[in-house]
């Protein structure tokens, strides 16, 4: 095996790595919020009033979600890659399986601390799945591919999206509350940072940068 072959081979492996670390950390983030109970992120409350109206765990209720949205690729002519695919999974059983380990927290400072990890948490996952470059997750793609197909600003895109998903998730009977907002505020900052610290060979791509800014960015506009 050639040098070249062997850094080729060693290369691919750590972007696999970091898209699977991302994914789980990802779902880990999203229970972290869950459990602290001030408020979820946009698409959260979505799938928090789902699942409490349809008695499916949340993070199954992601995994439908997911693949859904995945669905509306179709008409916009986006293809999904390994990433895409794996976050339909990946984030759903990870946010599962953490909640099936954290219990609820009651006390307020407590609350504020579980919040805060899980921002920060969120922020560095982001970073890791899309530094990777394997593909945008589903949510991330619909908006991106809607961008490139109706001529939008992403930021216009990415608001008008998670309004509709906010309202709906919140007449569902999902949380909104100072998580929410902290969550809007933190995420854009925090996300583009892990983005560079995680870049592998090559800086991120111009998409890749606006997808993770608009996260914070965007949603702060609908509150």
């Amino acid at each position: 095996m050639s040098i070249t072959s062997a850094s080729h081979g060693t290369h691919l492996t750590r972007r696999l790595i970091q898209l699977y670390v991302g994914l789980a950390l990802y779902g880990a983030s999203s229970a972290l919020l869950v459990r602290a109970g001030l408020g979820l992120e946009p698409w959260g409350v979505l799938h928090q009033g789902l699942a409490g109206r349809t008695g499916l765990s949340i993070g199954v209720v992601s995994i439908l979600v997911g693949a859904v949205v995945l669905l509306l690729w179709i008409p916009i002519r986006q293809r999904p890659g390994l990433g895409t695919v794996s976050n339909v999974f990946a984030v759903g059983i990870a946010m599962d399986g953490t909640l099936a380990l954290v219990p609820d927290v009651h006390h307020l400072a407590t609350q504020i601390a579980v919040l805060t990890a899980g921002v920060v948490l969120n922020g560095a996952a982001t970073g890791l799945y899309i530094a990777a470059r394997f593909g945008p997750g589903p949510r991330d793609g619909l908006m991106t591919g809607l961008h490139l197909r109706t001529g939008r600003s992403i930021r216009l895109v990415r608001t008008l999206i998670e309004a509709a998903v906010v309202v709906t998730g919140f007449a569902l009977g999902g949380s909104l509350g100072a998580g929410t907002v902290l969550y809007a505020l933190a995420i854009g900052p925090l996300a583009q940072a892990f983005l560079r610290l995680f870049a592998i060979g090559a800086e991120p791509t111009a998409e890749a940068a606006a997808t993770s800014a608009g996260e914070g960015a965007v949603v702060s506009r609908v509150r």
